[in-house]
């Protein structure tokens, strides 16, 4: 049993391969219904645009995302679209049984075969008070490894036979094709470890899986991370080679003026979470109201200027350097905005930019 990583192919003139990532908004005097939908609007463009992957990730107990379970809506998903590829980046493995993980991404794949990605982290995806309700058994981030062998372990149907989980099985899964006699390709859902640390990256290079750093978070130290994957990488029946996509946040318009505007939201809320206060999207013209000290004007400013936010033309040449320097296999655009319909349009401008 393994996969084909599918690597991204070029995106139109680009020279790397480009997918998406959508948190479900919604901004402040916004609907989770409407913010869900206009997730639903910017996959679909994402799809017909020619996107590799659109990924979501799991977060709770922040007014501005509403993707709780990312499996949940990419089952919405395998409907909504017909050819891109349809991902958790991530699902935060302590805050779930691996089994039940197993079985979820088992049932995308019986829906949308051979389009489903898994990728997996190790951060709660939220506050430490929220994290301890969803964590019941107090299994934390220092059990991840182990985590991690047994979400395989259920993915491939493959525990030894002195392991305890040897006569458990994730349905669906290989187990019932076998029982079933069913003849089925010998494919897995892809796992993906996520991070934008050395542990994650030390971890992916040991497993010998594809590694995917979050940059978007700022002062994260990528060189690092991917000198550890790339040095270390143990070739494995799933990949032979190091494969690296990063991720940044994005936002293109026609008018550049108003794209950075739009990037204060997501600085805001940053520094909203600095103050531990809730995570969530104000109206730019209520961020640039807000009477910030110096300090927190400085924080702001610094998370506004770490989006990528411009015209196409200017969002492709700052996309162009982070991937000449790390060498990435491919990008990752995190579309995040007060304004629906943001993360369609940035989608369709760079598509028009690279002729894709």
């Amino acid at each position: 049993m393994s996969f084909a990583l599918h690597p991204a192919p070029r995106f139109g003139s680009a020279p790397f391969g480009l997918s998406a990532h959508a948190g479900g908004g919604p901004g402040v005097g916004q609907s989770a219904q409407e913010g869900l939908n206009d997730t639903i609007e910017t996959a679909k463009t994402a799809d017909r645009m020619g996107y590799h992957r659109f990924w979501m990730s799991e977060h709770h107990a922040m007014p501005a995302l509403s993707v709780a379970s990312p499996p949940l809506m990419m089952a919405r998903l395998t409907a909504d679209t017909q050819r891109i590829r349809l991902g958790a980046g991530g699902i935060m493995l302590p805050n779930h049984a691996p089994l039940i993980v197993a079985e979820q991404f088992g049932m995308l794949e019986a829906l949308a075969p051979g389009r489903i990605d898994l990728g997996v982290g190790r951060a709660p995806g939220t506050d430490g008070a929220t994290a301890s309700a969803l964590r019941r058994e107090n299994l934390g981030a220092e059990s991840f490894d182990e985590q991690v062998a047994e979400l395989l372990g259920f993915l491939a149907d493959d525990f030894p036979d002195h392991h305890p989980y040897s006569q458990v099985h994730a349905v669906p899964g290989p187990w019932q094709n076998k029982e079933n006699r069913i003849a089925v390709p010998g494919r897995q859902t892809p796992l993906w470890i996520l991070g934008s640390s050395p542990y994650s990256a030390q971890l992916a290079a040991r497993l010998g899986r594809p590694y995917a750093f979050a940059l978007q978070f700022g002062d994260a130290d990528i060189e690092t991370a991917l000198r550890i994957y790339r040095g270390n990488f143990a070739p494995s029946k799933v990949l032979g080679a190091p494969y690296v996509m990063v991720s940044l946040s994005a936002i293109a318009s026609r008018d550049a003026e108003f794209a950075k505007a739009e990037a204060t939201s997501t600085a805001m809320a940053m520094l909203r979470m600095f103050k531990r206060e809730s995570f969530k999207l104000l109206d730019p013209k209520e961020v640039a109201e807000y009477p910030a000290t110096v300090q927190e004007q400085a924080i702001i400013q610094m998370y506004a200027q770490r989006t990528l936010a411009g015209t196409a033309e200017q969002v492709a040449r700052r996309l162009e350097a982070p991937q000449a320097s790390t060498g990435a296999d491919e990008l990752m655009l995190v579309t995040a905005s007060y304004w629906q319909g943001s993360g369609a349009q940035t989608l369709r401008l760079l598509a028009e930019h690279y002729q894709n």
